[in-house]
């Protein structure tokens, strides 16, 4: 569905909505032994550690325009990192096209630009192991929060670009208020009517998707499940080719019972 811009606001004082956009991203893995799941867990904690996510969440700065004020970050023992960024507002870049050519509002990884005023991006990471099924699922929380006129769709493409989730559960929300010059209050100053919207054709293609929106909130909530998945994507230290078939099955039935009860928030006894 089209975007259509809105006309310039003219605005009393300042814009001092706030945006902002929540991620829960889901990487599956299947690893045979316990050993295999914790050297897996392992490779994603030093994969994604704070140095990586810091690189990342500079990179999200760039693409909505923002000044990096100051960054924390921490690697966590035996597990997992956080980042958290505090940005200010500069003015605000252009966006990019998709691989067909069309315009996308907001870059790819590959055309990362370079604002923000009392705004914050964080990222949390946690891996886990299944006690007894030789699965290990590696989440990712991530927040983008931004005052002012700017919003943080425009990085939404390269975050789901550079983690390449199985499930993404995307939420984002307008609060507050700002005003016209005639004092009327303003409670959005763009339009949307699906988080979908601002994904790139190719990567919707990639996912089934499924919206809950509650629009006089200004809420837009958005799951994401990959429609396909190759066997291989999925398994640590071993493939497909070595696995006898009764046993593909089997782990291909873990892989997808694992991801439809993320996807659906709740257990699944049979799949």
């Amino acid at each position: 569905m089209e975007i259509r811009p809105i006309d310039k606001l003219k605005l009393y004082g300042f814009n001092n909505l706030t945006k902002t956009l929540s991620f829960n991203m889901y990487d599956i893995c299947y690893a045979r032994t316990r050993d295999e799941s914790q050297a897996y867990i392992d490779y994603v904690d030093e994969e994604y550690n704070a140095d990586r996510l810091t690189r990342i969440l500079t990179d999200v700065s760039n693409i909505i325009g923002a000044n990096i004020l100051n960054v924390a970050k921490q690697d966590y023992e035996p597990q997992g990192a956080s980042v958290t960024m505090l940005i200010s507002e500069e003015p605000l870049g252009c966006g990019s096209r998709d691989c067909s050519g069309k315009e996308v509002p907001g870059p790819l990884p590959d055309s990362v630009a370079a604002h923000l005023d009392k705004s914050h991006i964080t990222v949390h990471t946690y891996p886990e192991i299944h006690p007894d099924q030789g699965i290990s699922t590696f989440r990712v929380d991530l927040d983008v929060s931004t005052c002012g006129k700017i919003s943080p769709l425009k990085a939404l493409n390269y975050l789901l670009h550079a983690f390449n989730p199985d499930i993404a559960i995307v939420d984002y929300r307008v609060r507050g208020f700002t005003r016209d010059v005639s004092g009327r209050k303003i409670f959005i100053d763009h339009e949307i009517n699906s988080i979908q919207n601002y994904i790139a054709a190719e990567m919707r293609d990639l996912y089934q998707m499924i919206d809950v929106n509650v629009y006089q909130e200004n809420l837009f909530h958005t799951k994401m499940i990959l429609r396909e998945f190759d066997l291989d994507n999925y398994l640590f230290d071993t493939t497909e080719q070595m696995l006898l078939p009764g046993e593909r099955k089997k782990i291909r039935n873990r892989i997808k019972k694992e991801m439809q009860e993320i996807f659906s928030g709740m257990n699944i006894s049979q799949i």
